[in-house]
């Protein structure tokens, strides 16, 4: 993969933020992340009067890569209507972490993380398949 342009994320999340849906908060948040196959996807909040059901900036992205063709999130970014780095909160680095590429990058307020820094010790389908592996074992005794 070539050098990571991170203007260009930033910007591309800057964008997004025209498109978020937040009558009820009224703070817009876009996001912006370079895909494993060179495409740089976006998404926005999208508010809900049923507040649960509210979809964050980081899942409307994924949502938009996985139904665009899929891959792998390199280097990620996160913006409020403002331009401002936001970082993303444990849920949406949940959801990061898994359709993130090794050694994925995002621009975090505290600078250039690896997803590892900044979810350490996560939880994802390498643990789910070796809990059915070790399950699977048990049972043939």
């Amino acid at each position: 993969m070539a050098e990571i342009d991170w203007q260009a994320l930033h910007d591309a999340a800057v964008a997004a933020t025209e498109r978020a849906y937040v009558p009820y908060s009224r703070f817009p948040v876009g996001a912006a992340a370079l895909v494993d196959d060179g495409r740089i996807v976006a998404g926005a909040n999208i508010e809900n009067a049923a507040y649960g059901v509210t979809l964050c900036a980081e899942c409307s992205l994924v949502s938009a890569m996985v139904m665009g063709g899929g891959g792998r999130i390199v280097a990620f970014a996160c913006v409020n209507g403002a331009g401002e780095r936001l970082m993303p909160c444990g849920r949406c680095r949940q959801l990061l972490f898994e359709h993130a590429a090794p050694g994925m990058l995002l621009d975090t307020v505290s600078g250039i993380r690896t997803m590892a820094e900044v979810l350490p010790d996560a939880f994802g389908p390498a643990q789910l398949d070796e809990y059915a592996e070790h399950e699977e074992r048990e049972h043939r005794g």
